[in-house]
């Protein structure tokens, strides 16, 4: 038996399937299954119940979990509190973003960052805020900047505001709607709606605004180079932050779409960055010194609202 024996089985709880948690660990299902088995040959009892739909965990299985956690969980604060003893001459820190921040507060400020701190390791996650929330929950990641609304009411976490990534609704050159000389919101919902991840909050809003009792984006995905690419060949409609496609507008290959009944409503689809961590949880020196960084990156004035006011 070892930790790693014990993540799969966590995972395997987590994703109620083998082929779902052996992608999420990176390793094939094969060599996943082995790894299930022979911890169940370890323990010399069954602790998946393969014969419910869900894998639920047998009664032993359950045991086995709950220690899982305890242990790997220990490994993990076991490391971090070596590596606040060390200096920022060695070490790694780990941390996520959503893909808003991907665009360029985490590039640029990782660039500063591993200038100052060269022999220092950084590990970075892009993900949506969903995923990002249990990874920081399983202590995978020190913090993570994505959308703060989704974490503030929430006591085992703690935020910290930045600057707010505007969003905007966006469509190809070319679109039918251009040709119109005032758009409502009974034009938005006649095309396809192509987004990021988006909250429960921001879909009732979007449910509201179309009329119906709930709202689904026709493709939701979280590379914004892909998204870019989907309403540049369609009528799809784009909505996203407006920093991640300045040059595509710069060019007019995508145009910004103005609705005349939705100027507060843009406000609440708008993305209100900042800093995730766990409630009460010590961060590493080098979490600590990134964080800086990054406070430094959004205090420049003409970054990033300036670029995109200049588009």
């Amino acid at each position: 038996m070892d930790l790693r024996q014990l993540r799969y089985f966590i995972a395997l709880n987590e994703h109620r399937s083998f082929v779902r948690a052996a992608d999420a660990m990176g390793i094939t299902q094969p060599a996943f299954s082995r790894s299930i088995q022979g911890l169940e040959q370890e323990f010399g009892c069954v602790l998946v119940d393969r014969a419910h739909k869900e894998l639920r965990p047998t009664p032993e299985g359950q045991v086995v979990l709950q220690h899982a956690l305890s242990l790997v969980q220990g490994a993990a604060l076991l490391s971090h509190e070596v590596t606040r003893m060390t200096k920022l001459d060695a070490g790694e820190v780990r941390l996520g973003c959503d893909v808003v921040a991907a665009v360029n507060l985490l590039p640029e400020a990782l660039a500063r960052f591993v200038s100052a701190y060269p022999k220092v390791r950084s590990a970075l996650q892009v993900d949506n805020w969903e995923r990002l929330g249990r990874s920081l929950s399983r202590e995978e990641i020190e913090f993570f900047i994505a959308d703060v609304r989704h974490f503030e009411a929430d006591p085992n976490f703690q935020t910290q505001a930045l600057t707010p990534r505007r969003s905007v609704f966006f469509c190809r050159d070319g679109h039918p709607l251009l040709a119109k000389d005032s758009l409502s919101t009974n034009d938005l919902f006649d095309y396809p709606l192509a987004t990021p991840l988006i909250a429960p909050g921001i879909r009732k809003l979007l449910a509201n605004l179309s009329g119906r009792i709930d709202f689904a984006p026709a493709i939701e995905l979280e590379q914004f180079a892909a998204l870019a690419s989907i309403v540049r060949q369609s009528d799809a409609i784009g909505l996203g932050a407006e920093e991640a496609f300045v040059d595509d507008f710069a060019s007019g290959a995508l145009q910004v779409l103005h609705w005349r009944n939705l100027p507060h409503a843009l406000d609440s689809l708008s993305n209100r960055c900042g800093i995730i961590s766990r409630a009460g949880a010590r961060l590493s020196p080098a979490a600590k010194a990134l964080i800086e960084t990054l406070l430094a990156v959004e205090s420049q004035a003409d970054w990033p609202a300036q670029t995109s006011r200049n588009h």
